[in-house]
């Protein structure tokens, strides 16, 4: 059933995507294909969405508008699912309220990362237990490492995005990983700061 859903939806985003060809609009229409975040099917022996893993963590994000964007055009930098509603207003040539969290990825899109651009993504998941017994966590993302702390439990992952891109292996209390692992926890504060996101 999952799989004849995703199937069905590939179907009609091709429907949209030729209309628009055939009718000489597609140079000047954003189309966007993306999705809530992932869903475990069995990885980590678990179901749902809820953990920060990447199953669950990280969203398709295609885009397509001729006139902007190079074909095949890619970027290793995190965008946010916050990032969506600020790049469709700087599109429309709207500014963004100053209280919206996230922003405009347009100049990813045109090949050019901001030099002040995020290097880190943070993560919260509130009830414990909640759906699927999925307990209270919260962590860090960066573009090599994560850093996950089940905070009502107190015990923290460490994972290696590079080597480990399945999260098969915690190396949180290895030797060799302190100076890593100060570095996450300090990023991980400020960014728990910077959101008034208390216990």
């Amino acid at each position: 059933d999952y799989l004849a859903t995703v199937q069905s939806v590939d179907d009609n985003v091709g429907r949209v995507v030729d209309y628009l060809d055939r009718a000489g609009l597609a140079r000047n229409t954003i189309v966007i294909y993306t999705s809530d975040q992932g869903f475990f099917l069995g990885d980590h022996g678990l179901f749902d969405k809820r953990f920060m893993y990447e199953e669950s963590l990280r969203m398709p994000f295609l885009v397509r508008w001729p006139a902007v964007i190079k074909a095949g055009t890619r970027t290793r930098a995190i965008g946010l699912n916050v990032d969506i509603a600020p790049t469709f207003l700087e599109a429309a040539g709207i500014a963004a309220p100053s209280d919206m969290q996230g922003r405009s990825l347009l100049p990813l899109m045109r090949g050019r990362t901001p030099a002040d651009w995020r290097t880190s993504m943070y993560y919260r998941y509130y009830h414990d237990p909640g759906d699927h017994n999925t307990r209270a966590h919260y962590g860090v993302r960066t573009a090599t490492h994560k850093l996950i702390y089940f905070w009502r439990k107190d015990q923290w992952e460490l994972f290696d995005l590079v080597n480990d891109p399945f999260e098969l292996h915690n190396l949180y209390g290895e030797p060799g990983q302190e100076e890593l692992t100060a570095t996450l926890k300090s990023e991980l504060t400020r960014l728990k700061q910077s959101f008034a996101d208390t216990d």
